[in-house]
């Protein structure tokens, strides 16, 4: 039986009569107390998953950080514990759910020591923000948001950036278009009937701390939870902690923000899906020859880990309280498609029949040439091969249960700013086709960084449109007409661009 069990932070109302959540802000004022190369350090452990500590131009340095917190920028570790544990986190890669998996368990253990050095439960654990659940939970727990502790003293998990998805302080996550649809995907890496690509947990990668595709649960509800939770001043020249991959474990909240993405992992699994079995993901990127996963444990000694090592919560020493996951979203079935698109499907068809995997694609049509986004967003001609657009139109039109039809996808290319506090909304044809946030473009679009400065790939799945113009005999055009709307107001020194917007059919060549 699992010593530690992982609770809702929104029992007793999310307050400090929860005892998970007092515990915690007396934990993180011990680890907060500690200095910038103490290896046990809330700023170390922050570090960890990536800093902009030697970044002197203005924000996101952390020397230009509001406080509360007031955040140190020295003394720095020894390079070579910098270049060990510091900017590891792994975004955009099927490294994403294990490596913060492994820092979960770290940084409890770090917590944990310090509560029993105060006296408290040695079964301390993290719990986690369902923001998905009933009631207020869309909203952060109020513990965060009180100046003090319940004895006075200043209360080490809130935090002035912090602006939430309106600008004004009052932190919530937008439901829609945050939501559990990813929990209906049944492969971790690739695509299938219910799966777009990448997958449940993401493409295949090596070491990745940068730019790419994200997998579909960091999509959404991780990168949308960021964004909406730091948001940016009312100013719009800062961005909150939480909106810059640099910036967000500095916040308290990042960690249960992660705990309940580790408990939809979890939950997934449990539900019958698999992880990887292949020895490239199992062994991680240091079985590749790439940096390892490396942790300080307390009293600063290290910890090597490999996804195979926090690969089963039946491995490890803790469970959640709750092992459901509310249903926000429900992606459409293939049944429901084919009904759309006038297809019968006969009772009782053996799903072996339908569980083709589309594992190939081909380029649609595309919008070459850098678009600037403004607050008042952009418009954009997409243009289309009339050879390709045939060939799509065509599984359309012969589509059955044994001839699976396309699916559609529009990807933003190359999405490079450093504002990470927005989303933008696309539409195709005058129809909505989806929100994608911007978590870690600013990072992304570095020319020094760890990709060079290629920015961002976005996605979103365009099928079902494709289907409605389809069944409108309105596909017959060399061209689909694309909007790009910001969620919110962009300074005029901080535009997007885009490198490219391009449609690529998935399915058979």
């Amino acid at each position: 039986m699992a010593n530690y069990t992982r609770s809702n932070a929104w029992n007793k109302g999310g307050t400090f009569a929860n005892d998970d959540l007092l515990w915690y802000a007396k934990g993180v004022g011990i680890m907060q107390s500690r200095a910038l190369n103490d290896p046990n350090s809330w700023w170390f452990f922050a570090a960890i998953h990536g800093e902009k500590i030697s970044f002197t131009s203005g924000y996101p340095g952390w020397g230009f950080i509001p406080p509360v917190p007031i955040v140190p920028t020295s003394p720095l570790p020894p390079e070579s514990d910098r270049e060990i544990y510091w900017n590891q986190c792994q975004h955009r890669s099927w490294f994403f759910l294990p490596w913060h998996r492994g820092y979960l368990i770290a940084l409890e253990m770090q917590v944990r020591e310090a509560i029993i050095g105060l006296g408290g439960p040695a079964t301390w654990a993290l719990p986690y923000w369902d923001y998905l659940g009933p009631g207020d939970e869309y909203r952060i727990p109020p513990a965060f948001v009180q100046q003090k502790l319940p004895d006075g003293s200043a209360n080490p998990l809130y935090v002035t950036a912090r602006y939430g998805p309106r600008s004004d302080g009052n932190i919530f996550v937008s439901i829609p278009p945050v939501s559990s649809v990813s929990m209906s995907n049944d492969i971790y890496t690739g695509s299938n009937l219910n799966t777009p690509w990448p997958g449940f947990g993401g493409p295949r990668t090596e070491f990745w701390h940068s730019g790419g595709l994200s997998g579909n649960l960091e999509e959404n509800p991780h990168n949308h939870v960021h964004v909406d939770v730091g948001g940016s001043s009312p100013d719009g020249r800062i961005g909150g902690l939480m909106s810059n991959p640099d910036l967000a474990a500095l916040d308290p909240i990042f960690y249960l923000h992660h705990c309940n993405i580790d408990r939809m992992w979890a939950v997934w699994n449990a539900d019958g899906n698999a992880n990887p079995t292949s020895s490239s993901w199992l062994a991680g990127p240091a079985g590749m020859g790439e940096r390892k996963f490396i942790m300080p444990k307390p009293g600063a000694v290290p910890w090597v880990y490999t996804p195979a090592d926090v690969n089963s919560l039946d491995t490890l020493d803790y469970i959640y309280e709750s092992a459901t996951v509310q249903v926000t979203a429900i992606r459409r079935t293939f049944s429901k498609r084919m009904k759309q698109l006038g297809v019968a499907m006969p009772e009782g068809v053996p799903m072996a029949i339908v569980e083709d995997i589309h594992n190939t694609s081909e380029l649609v049509g595309a919008h070459d040439g850098a678009l600037r986004i403004d607050s008042s967003g952009v418009r954009a001609s997409v243009k289309l091969d009339n050879q390709v657009r045939n060939k799509m139109v065509s599984t359309l039109v012969t589509a059955s249960v044994i001839n699976v039809p396309d699916r559609v996808y529009l990807q933003l290319e190359n999405v490079r700013g450093t504002r990470d506090a927005n989303k933008l909304n696309i539409y195709v044809n005058g129809i909505a086709a989806g929100c994608v946030p911007l978590f870690g473009m600013h990072q992304a679009s570095l020319k020094d960084g760890e990709h060079g400065g290629s920015g961002l790939m976005l996605q979103v799945e365009i099928t079902d449109i494709i289907d409605t113009l389809h069944m409108e005999n309105a596909l017959d055009s060399d061209s689909l007409d694309v909007r790009i709307i910001p969620d919110r107001s962009i300074p005029k020194d901080s535009e997007i661009s885009v490198g490219r917007i391009s449609i690529y059919r998935e399915g058979r060549m």
